[in-house]
This record gives C-alpha cells, sequence and structure tokens, in this order.
C-alpha cells in the first residue's frame, strides 16, 4: 500500500506579487544564512536586505523562526520525491522493515545535512512538532505493513518518530552525542527489532 502523497499539503493559491515576494524573500533568507550563518539572520535584517517593508517579512513568516522553517521546507520537498519516488529500498518497491531502515538512515542524514536550518526553525515556544509530520505518516504506513498488530494504535509510530526526529534536532552535534554513523546503526537495531527481525 502506497499513500499518494506525505501530508505537506499544497499551499494555497497566492496572488502574483504576493508569490514573487515570497521567492524573492527565501533566496534573500538563504543568501543570508550562506553569508552571515544563522544566528545573524532577523526578521529586520531580512526585510532591509530584501528591500521590502517589515510588515511584509512579518506576515509572510510571523516569527523569527518561521524564515528557518520556510527554507527548510524547501528542502522537505525534496525529500519527500526521493521518498515517494526514489529508487528503493528508500523508495517504493523494497520490503517495509528495509524501507523503514532505509529512511530512518535517509531522515538522519538529511538532519544532519541540514542541522543549521532544522535547529534554527525550532521556535522555543513551541514543541518539536513530531505529531504533525511526514515522517510521522510514512513510518506509520511501514509499520502497518511490517507489523500491523503492533502498528494497529499509531502509538509505535509515534515513538519511533520521536525517538529519529525530535531528539536529534535538540541534541545532534552537541557534546556526547554519538556521530550520525552510530544512530543510522541505532536505527536499524531500533527498527528490525520492534518488527522482529532476528
Amino acid at each position: 500500500m502506497e499513500p499518494v502523497a506525505l501530508p505537506w499539503g499544497r499551499p494555497r493559491e497566492e496572488r502574483a506579487d504576493a508569490a514573487r515576494n515570497r521567492a524573492h524573500l527565501i533566496d534573500v533568507a538563504r543568501r543570508m544564512v550562506a553569508e552571515l550563518g544563522a544566528d545573524k539572520v532577523t526578521m529586520d535584517g531580512l526585510a532591509e536586505q530584501a528591500g521590502l517593508g517589515k510588515g511584509t517579512v512579518f506576515r509572510r513568516f510571523r516569527t523569527r523562526a518561521g524564515i528557518f522553517h520556510a527554507l527548510l521546507d524547501e528542502e522537505e520537498r525534496h525529500f519527500q520525491q526521493r521518498v515517494l519516488s526514489g529508487p528503493p529500498p528508500l523508495g517504493p518497491g523494497a520490503p517495509p522493515v528495509e524501507r523503514l531502515v532505509a529512511f530512518g538512515r535517509a531522515r538522519l542524514e538529511f538532519l544532519a545535512e541540514h542541522m543549521v536550518l532544522a535547529r534554527a526553525s525550532l521556535d522555543p515556544g513551541r514543541p518539536v512538532p513530531v505529531s504533525e509530520s511526514p515522517s510521522l505518516f510514512h513510518v506509520r504506513m511501514l509499520l502497518g505493513e511490517a507489523c500491523p498488530a503492533e502498528a494497529a494504535s499509531g502509538a509505535l509510530a509515534l515513538q519511533l518518530v520521536a525517538a529519529l526526529e525530535g531528539p536529534i534536532l535538540l541534541y545532534l552535534h552537541s557534546e556526547g552525542t554519538p556521530e550520525v554513523d552510530g544512530l543510522i546503526a541505532g536505527w536499524q537495531v531500533l527498527a528490525e527489532r520492534v518488527c522482529g527481525v532476528s
């Protein structure tokens, strides 16, 4: 059973000027992150660099974290395409446990590659949004195929995704955190044991 799409959702149709402003702001924000580092990117600075009013930037992103969320969302869409239509085992065509292991590997590599954006996109006033993540949808689907009885409630998928994404976003590259290869090996052990693979 393959989903038609992960629930990123298609944005509502934008007015042409709003779409141009969004694309311009994303380009300017990406350049600022590359040149200055994420910690130096502010709402006011983005407005100034983009040559747009502060109100336009605040309406578009709402918070500083929203700038990085928008940048990360662009990368997430590429990741989604690899999951939905890339070659197996990440994409369709492999057994569910193999896909689950491959998904964890790819997700950890993605988070490591985009760690600056991922960490900056976290709003300190809000929890890590695991419960609405496309990863949860995908992991739940794979568990439903691999071990339907255990996966029926959805709690197992939530626990696996929380173990995969929540702590990684907060702690990857912090002192004492295992390297990505170690995390990938741990994910494989976890996924295979959960699914009864010895």
